[in-house]
C-alpha cells in the first residue's frame, strides 16, 4: 500500500486551484523549485503523470483530474485530525474592497479556506475607504484594499489592477447624448476616478445605474445598459473595453495593497493562500 506525502497531495491541490507552481509556492511559504519536486515526487509515487505544464500554461492530465477530489478528501481529513487538538478557533476577520471581488469570491473562498486547522475567515466586503477606515480602528485583521491615494504607503502590494470602460459588446452609444454610466453609489473612489476622467475629458455623461457592489454593477453592464469601470480582471464574462472604439479617456491602473495587523501562523497562512488566489485570477 502506498503511503502519500500530505504536504505534497496539498501543494498539487494548490496548483490545481490556483493555476500557477509560483502561486502555490505564495500560499506554502516556500520555493517555486520545492513546489515542483514535491509534486514530481508525488507523481512517481503513484506512477502517474497529475499535471501538464507548459510555458504559460498550467493544466491537470486526465490522471490528475480523477485525483483531484480524492486529494482534496485527504487533505481536508488531515486537516480536521489536526483540528481535533484545537482547543479555541482562531476568528480572521478581513475587510475587501467590493472592486476587487466579483463573481470569483466563492472561489477565493474555498481556496483559502481549509488550509490553516482552526482558523475561520470572516470576510466583509465594502468599499476601500470604509475598509481602511475599519483596519484603522483595530475592528479588521486584515484589509485588502485598492490603493487611489498617498494615505498610506506601507502595505503588501499584491497586484496591479488595470482598469476599464467595461460594457457588453452590443452596447449602443448614439453621438451627442450623454454616456451612460453604471456606477456605484456615492461615496467611492472608483466612480470618482471614471466621472473625473470624462470630465477632463469634456465627455458628457449620465447615472443609468447605481449598484451595490460589483455583482449588480456587472449585471447592469452585461444586460447592455451602461457602461462601467470596472477592473478588467473582475468585470462580467463576455464584457469588452470600449474606451478605445468609443474614444473614452484611458483610465488609470491601480494597486491592490493588502494591510495586517497579524503575525501568528495561522493568520499569516491564510492571509498568503489569500493574496496568491487574488494574483491568481489575473491570468484565469
Amino acid at each position: 500500500m502506498k503511503t502519500l506525502d500530505v504536504e505534497a497531495v496539498q501543494a498539487f491541490v494548490l496548483v490545481a486551484d490556483l493555476k500557477s507552481f509560483t502561486r502555490a509556492a505564495e500560499a506554502m511559504d516556500t520555493t517555486q523549485s520545492a513546489v515542483s519536486l514535491k509534486i514530481k515526487r508525488l507523481e512517481q509515487g503513484l506512477g502517474r503523470r497529475l499535471i501538464e505544464r507548459t510555458p504559460r500554461l498550467v493544466r491537470l492530465s486526465a490522471e490528475g483530474g480523477a485525483f483531484l477530489e480524492p486529494a482534496r478528501a485527504l487533505v481536508a481529513a488531515h486537516r480536521d485530525a489536526i483540528a481535533a487538538f484545537t482547543l479555541e478557533r482562531r476568528r480572521l476577520v478581513v475587510g475587501i474592497s467590493h472592486h476587487i471581488v466579483g463573481a470569483e469570491l466563492p472561489m477565493l473562498l474555498r481556496r483559502v479556506s481549509g488550509q490553516e486547522p482552526g482558523l475561520v475567515m470572516e470576510m466583509r466586503v465594502s468599499t476601500s475607504r470604509d475598509v481602511l477606515d475599519a483596519f484603522e480602528r483595530g475592528a479588521l485583521d486584515a484589509a485588502v484594499v485598492l490603493r487611489h491615494d498617498n494615505r498610506r504607503q506601507d502595505g503588501e502590494m499584491v497586484i496591479e489592477e488595470p482598469f476599464g470602460w467595461m460594457a457588453a459588446p452590443d452596447f449602443e452609444h448614439r453621438p451627442g447624448e450623454p454616456l451612460r454610466l453604471a456606477t456605484q453609489a456615492e461615496p467611492c473612489s472608483v466612480r470618482t476616478m471614471a466621472i473625473s476622467a470624462l470630465d477632463d475629458a469634456g465627455i458628457a455623461w449620465t447615472e443609468a445605474f447605481v449598484g451595490g457592489g460589483i455583482s449588480t454593477i456587472g449585471a447592469a453592464v452585461s444586460a447592455g445598459l451602461a457602461v462601467a469601470a470596472l477592473g478588467r480582471r473582475v468585470a462580467p464574462p463576455g464584457t469588452i473595453d470600449l474606451g478605445p472604439r468609443l474614444g473614452l479617456p484611458p483610465l488609470p491602473a491601480r494597486d491592490i495593497v493588502l494591510y495586517s495587523g497579524v503575525f501568528d501562523r495561522q493568520a499569516r497562512g491564510a492571509l498568503r493562500t489569500l493574496a496568491a488566489a487574488i494574483r491568481s485570477t489575473a491570468a484565469a
